[in-house]
């Protein structure tokens, strides 16, 4: 029998393993390279970053000194060349665009003195499909010193790097949706709440709406306890915030005052397993403007158990409830003298005659001689004189007493528990205001005629207002009877 040469045996392995690798392996010579580095060495080059970078011609003539001395099958089959030859003949191909831009930092670690090194690339097959791969490079044991065998395995990483991009352009379309978004996100971690409220529950609790009002200072604690992860770009514009620093930095003067009801009721809905909530609140811009908003409260999925995030968004309502309360001002109030109007006034006589507040002082209030100004000087001098009448009367009136404007020049006020001397005593303060506004205004004089009458028992309030309005009736004639005099006489 012929002994067979165990390091024979052993080549034959070495071969055939680099045969059918797994992966595409090149067996390369890359002494041109070393001798041009020795070359620009000699020159004076010490950057070779910038020198490569300022002639990009220069890429190339450092590829073009790698010479290809063997690959294995996997690497035929992985760029489409039937054998080497046309794999050597497609090489430019192969090589190119992406490619050599990302070989400069490779040749970087090579000029540094880095034997093996990995990276990630881009080839082409000889198709033209884009290839990313995973490149690891190892100048062999014993070529150290000429760099003539070097070994580099491509590993095709081309189906990860597309799934590593789409999940960064779905990261950035997130992203996009958060920073963009018309209504105001914050992004929270509600960890230190759950706590909290755990060990309340650990303790026995079971009306968790009692213990929050006994203990208000829990509701605080929780408050604190709210760690704010991100906002978006609407949330700086709509607290007057310069940037997420600052905004976070006063959160205080954020949520303050008012919030703390709304907050304490989205605890109690916490409390009972309510991980998506909606309500109105009200919150503070740095600048001090209260602003009304819309809360929409979500744990988001996948952090049920520790509410670790959460997603808050906020839509400013301040424009629609300043329009609510202009209409409601509107449906109890009288625009032009800012006095209650006929509806409310009417409203609180029913509700006073059902309470039984008696005695009820009712005044019927009449302004003399506006048709008069109106006739000779127009409406907007009439106005004037209205709105004078409503100043006069706003000032002499306080709550718990209502006057209100109930036709174009008819007041009428309605002073509960009043006795006749404490109303004769608010009627001499209302004419005392009214010379005291003629002295203050030129043009026509403020006068008005006044009828006072106190509710009798059993009495209906519109009986007693019908008295008022005969006394207030008496002194018109008697205003007017005069002025006929007065202009009779001149």
């Amino acid at each position: 029998m012929t002994p067979v040469d165990p390091l024979h045996l052993a080549d034959q392995d070495l071969a055939q393993m680099f045969e059918l690798a797994p992966v595409s392996l090149w067996l390369e010579d890359f002494s041109g390279l070393a001798a041009l580095f020795e070359r620009w060495r000699a020159e004076g080059v010490r950057d070779l970053r910038a020198h490569l970078l300022a002639d990009r011609s220069r890429i190339t003539q450092c590829t073009r000194q790698l010479k290809v001395l063997k690959v294995n099958r996997r690497t035929l089959e992985l760029f489409g060349a039937a054998d080497l030859p046309t794999l050597l003949a497609g090489l430019d191909r192969v090589f190119r665009d992406d490619m050599l831009e990302r070989h400069v930092e490779e040749l970087v670690q090579l000029w540094s003195g880095a034997l093996a090194y990995a990276s990630q690339s881009v080839n082409y097959t000889l198709d033209g499909r884009r290839l990313d791969v995973a490149l690891q490079v190892r100048v062999l044991p014993g070529h150290e010193g000429r760099w003539d065998r070097v070994l580099l395995s491509l590993e095709d990483i081309s189906a990860r790097e597309r799934a590593r991009q789409e999940l960064q352009r779905s990261e950035r379309y997130a992203e996009g949706l958060f920073q963009h978004s018309p209504v105001s996100l914050w992004v929270e971690d509600f960890s230190g709440v759950k706590r909290l409220i755990d060990e309340v529950r650990q303790q026995g609790i079971v009306d968790f709406r009692v213990f929050t009002d006994v203990h208000p200072e829990f509701v605080e604690r929780c408050m604190a306890e709210i760690r704010v992860v991100d906002v978006n770009r609407q949330t700086l514009t709509m607290f007057r915030a310069a940037d997420k620093p600052t905004l976070l930095r006063r959160l205080p003067d954020v949520f303050r005052d008012e919030m703390r009801r709304p907050f304490t009721e989205q605890l109690i809905e916490l409390w009972a397993g309510k991980l998506y909530q909606q309500r109105e609140t009200v919150n503070y811009a740095l600048d001090g403007e209260a602003l009304h908003v819309h809360l929409q409260f979500a744990v988001l999925p996948g952090h049920e158990d520790d509410w670790s995030l959460v997603q808050v968004s906020l839509t400013d309502i301040t424009a629609r409830r300043k329009a609510e309360a202009y209409l409601e001002f509107l449906g109890k109030h009288d625009v032009l003298t800012k006095l209650r109007n006929r509806s409310y006034f009417d409203d609180e006589l029913h509700r006073l005659e059902r309470k039984a507040s008696h005695p009820v002082a009712v005044m019927s209030i009449d302004l003399n001689g506006l048709k008069q100004v109106n006739d000779e000087f127009g409406h907007r001098a009439g106005d004037t004189l209205l709105r004078r009448a409503g100043e006069v009367l706003a000032k002499a009136v306080e709550p718990p007493a209502t006057v209100a404007r109930i036709g174009g020049d008819e007041f009428a006020v309605l002073l509960p528990m009043t006795e006749s001397a404490a109303a004769d005593q608010v009627a001499a303060q209302i004419q005392a205001l009214v010379a005291l506004n003629n002295q203050f205004h030129g043009g026509d004089p403020l006068q008005l005629a006044i009828g006072v009458a106190i509710s009798q028992p059993g009495e209906r309030l519109e009986a007693t207002l019908h008295r008022a309005d005969k006394l207030m009736y008496e002194q018109k004639q008697a205003f007017y009877g005069q002025a006929d005099h007065e202009r009779r006489r001149v």
